[in-house]
């Protein structure tokens, strides 16, 4: 029996980070330039959640669905598939994960889940672009909200946590199933980004406790 312990899992990466960030970098340049449709309805999102009304809440999961299921089909099962055959499995969690994303309604939360939520969704809108360029990767290979999967998952993951009503399990089983694939994946290539999604989706599931636990006293008051 080989000894199993020795491998490291970069072992089982099936190509090289240079494949990988050149996938995105032709990505993006296909895509574009989408990427500045998807920052617009990320801004948009944002401005229905500080403006709450009944049909507002229902566009914030339109879009989220319709990003959810243009990233399953235009990344995952169009190029990333070509590299790594799991992303074909993905890009069908994906398409089921827009499918119930379409069912929930979202509502800005003052405590503390909704400012986890806030924080996670403005990250992933404003700052995870940044991450390419200054881990010196250039501009070129920037991850977009809508258009890549990693900043698209940390902002569903902070929407969640806005849910007008405390979302199923089943909708966090694509962003948590994705964040540890992502995260694994990260770590093989041995990015520094490895542990945003990582830490985002305990930070989330933390967060979700927190308000359950929080939710028997608040209906007592």
């Amino acid at each position: 029996m080989s000894e199993w312990w020795k491998y490291h899992i970069s072992d089982f990466l099936l190509f090289s980070p240079r494949t990988y960030y050149r996938l995105i970098e032709r990505y993006n340049e296909a895509v574009w330039p989408g990427h500045l449709a998807t920052l617009a309805l990320g801004v948009v999102i944002l401005v229905l959640l500080y403006r709450p009304a009944p049909e507002r809440r229902r566009t914030i999961a339109g879009i989220v669905a319709v990003l959810w299921a243009f990233v399953a089909g235009a990344f995952l099962w169009k190029r990333y598939a070509t590299i790594n055959w799991a992303a074909t499995y993905f890009a069908w969690l994906f398409a089921i994960e827009a499918v119930l994303l379409a069912t929930l309604t979202f509502r800005l939360s003052r405590d503390f889940a909704g400012r986890v939520g806030v924080g996670l969704f403005l990250f992933s809108l404003a700052v995870y672009p940044l991450l390419a360029p200054l881990l010196g990767r250039g501009w070129r290979q920037a991850e977009l909200f809508g258009v890549a999967p990693d900043p698209t998952v940390l902002a569903t993951l902070g929407l969640l946590l806005m849910a007008e009503q405390p979302p199923p399990w089943w909708t966090l089983v694509g962003p948590l199933a994705w964040c540890l694939m992502s995260g694994a994946l990260l770590w093989a290539m041995g990015s520094p980004e490895v542990w945003i999604l990582v830490m985002a989706a305990i930070l989330v599931l933390g967060a979700r406790r927190i308000r359950r636990s929080d939710a028997p006293s608040t209906t007592g008051a």
